[in-house]
């Protein structure tokens, strides 16, 4: 995932082929036929059992609208953002992080939400090229979890010089965040069926946030 030989003129899509569909089949096979019991299954034994595996994915289903409109918005769509089928509901949701648990709280409404923000970032992604992709860059507040996160980006992210509470991401490394996020909590969600006694459907790679040295990963 360094595409350190591409050039700068290369189709952006072939950085972060995951973005296409690989994501969405592994998440969707994951949570196929679970029960609401098992969806909802919290503990407060380990800290990443806090929230069940309806939450996660309702979590990592809100970020990519989250990221590409909220924040990327004035300068991926300065015409004004595309017609996104109940956009209200899914970015202004009275839930830390996540889809409005009224509106969206059976699976097959989550996982059609994950499908169109996955398609979203697809779709950002092939307006690009490799050079533009790493060129263009936002600004945010560091929640305290970029000098983490940052491990696991072989480029893409630096910190205000004047103002350490300043981070430039380019538009590669958000779109690669948004693919460890998503990795990441599959791997939750995997840790939460264990929990209850359930085996894992799919492999993760390896790599991104879970991989790093320093990331909680204890099992039940």
């Amino acid at each position: 995932m360094t595409g350190l030989d591409m050039s700068d003129s290369a189709p952006a899509t072939a950085l972060l082929p995951e973005l296409e569909s690989e994501l969405y089949r592994m998440i969707s096979a994951e949570v196929e036929g679970l029960s609401d019991e098992q969806l909802d299954f919290e503990s407060d034994r380990w800290e990443w059992s806090k929230w069940s595996i309806r939450r996660n994915l309702s979590h990592v289903a809100s970020g990519d609208y989250r990221w590409l409109l909220l924040r990327w918005g004035p300068q991926l769509f300065p015409e004004g953002l595309p017609d996104i089928a109940d956009l209200d509901n899914i970015m202004n949701s009275p839930y830390d992080r996540r889809l409005d648990e009224n509106v969206y709280w059976e699976v097959s409404s989550i996982l059609a939400v994950l499908r169109r923000g996955l398609e979203l970032c697809h779709s950002v992604l092939a307006g690009e090229t490799v050079g533009t992709s790493r060129s263009k860059e936002l600004k945010f507040d560091d929640s305290g979890n970029w000098a983490v996160f940052a491990q696991a980006h072989p480029r893409g992210i630096r910190w205000d010089p004047d103002d350490p509470s300043q981070v430039y991401i380019t538009l590669e490394a958000t779109l690669r965040h948004r693919i460890f996020e998503h990795t990441t909590h599959l791997y939750n969600i995997q840790r939460l069926k264990r929990a209850q006694g359930l085996e894992a459907r799919v492999e993760i790679p390896f790599e991104g946030y879970f991989a790093l040295p320093t990331w909680d990963r204890s099992e039940p």
